[in-house]
């Protein structure tokens, strides 16, 4: 039977891959095709909601590192939760912000110039699913 010295990082870790899942893979698409909703009106939204997410997983990484801190572990398991972290940092100070931005131009009325970063932040979001699921397989090992 698999144990883990991590409980609460286990439960975070999944929790916030929960999260990312329906509201970056689920929702951010859906809200669009909803009748009535224009693109100003999804852009709003999304900005509300990833807002609100964004703030969610910093609590997430903050309580994981935390509890790996506490545990004694964090040297050991920093490897498989540094992506995920960091990614969450670059979102957090450097691609939301600047998708704000776009969305508020465009909410505004104003045409915004073309740009790649919803594909940049969709890659980060898969690339910090696969790596929270790999840092949540690898808490059940000791």
């Amino acid at each position: 039977m698999s144990t883990t010295n991590h409980p609460v990082a286990l439960i975070c870790t999944f929790t916030w891959v929960g999260f990312m899942c329906g509201i970056s893979f689920l929702e951010a698409w859906l809200k669009f095709r909803a009748p009535g909703v224009t693109l100003p009106i999804g852009l709003g939204i999304g900005r509300l909601v990833f807002g609100a997410l964004n703030k969610v997983e910093m609590v997430l990484a903050a309580a994981i590192l935390i509890d790996l801190i506490r545990g004694g572990s964090l040297a050991v398991r920093w490897p498989w939760i540094a992506v995920p972290v960091v990614l969450l940092l670059l979102q957090s100070f450097w691609l939301l912000p600047a998708l704000d931005t776009r969305a508020e131009l465009i909410i505004q009325g104003t045409e915004a110039p073309p740009s790649n970063l919803h594909f940049v932040f969709v890659l980060f979001e898969l690339v910090k699913v696969g790596a929270l699921v790999v840092f949540g397989i690898k808490l059940f090992g000791r």
